[in-house]
């Protein structure tokens, strides 16, 4: 399973990333994803597993990479979820974002502001005004320098993982890593990404 992984996360988690789960957990997972990618939507199941099953010991942190030449809203999704973060609504962003209907437009951005009770005209400055792309570039910066060229992208404890993204191979690629870590059992009915169907859409 570890001839699966290949190269290093170039940037390691900070203070400035946003995480789930405890900064001082003994195993980190970075995706690098993409708000209109259909691949990314799955992952948030696969995701959300992993988490269930290895509760406590895992910290999961996600950063940018809006693939704007194959996904016209990705962009702005990205810029509406930094947008929430100001307001200290990130991660319940990143859910409507991922979880809800497909609709990515402007018009239904601010509805999600809205639903979220987030001081929407706020966001909605903040859209027009492309406050937060400097943010967005960093991420994608880094992605690019770490071999980032498709969404999802996953590192395991700064390893990128080149495997089929699905809950038992991540598992079994982050016991290969640390054989001590502890599974909750039974693990959650997530979806897989089948590598035949995950096509990788290279960045400009």
């Amino acid at each position: 399973m570890v001839s699966r992984m290949s190269s290093g996360l170039v940037e390691p988690v900070t203070a400035r990333d946003h995480v789930r789960g405890p900064k001082a957990a003994a195993l980190t997972l970075v995706e690098y994803g993409d708000f209109e990618c259909p691949y990314c939507r799955t992952a948030v199941e696969i995701v959300n597993g992993l988490q269930q099953a290895l509760g406590d010991q895992l910290t999961f942190a996600f950063r940018h990479f809006p693939m704007r030449a194959v996904h016209p809203h990705a962009q702005h999704a990205a810029e509406v979820a930094e947008a929430a973060a100001a307001q200290g609504r990130f991660w319940d962003m990143h859910d409507r974002l991922f979880t809800g209907e497909d609709a990515l437009d402007d018009d239904s951005l601010l509805r999600y502001a809205r639903e979220l009770s987030l001081d929407w005209e706020r966001v909605r400055e903040e859209l027009a005004s492309h406050s937060h792309d400097a943010r967005i570039g960093r991420d994608q910066l880094s992605g690019t320098a770490s071999g980032v060229a498709s969404t999802p992208t996953f590192f395991i404890d700064g390893i990128r993982y080149d495997g089929s993204v699905s809950l038992p191979k991540m598992l079994a690629a982050i016991r290969e890593l640390h054989p001590e870590v502890a599974v909750s059992e039974p693990l959650p009915n997530a979806p897989r990404i089948p590598r035949v169907r995950w096509t990788r859409e290279e960045h400009p």
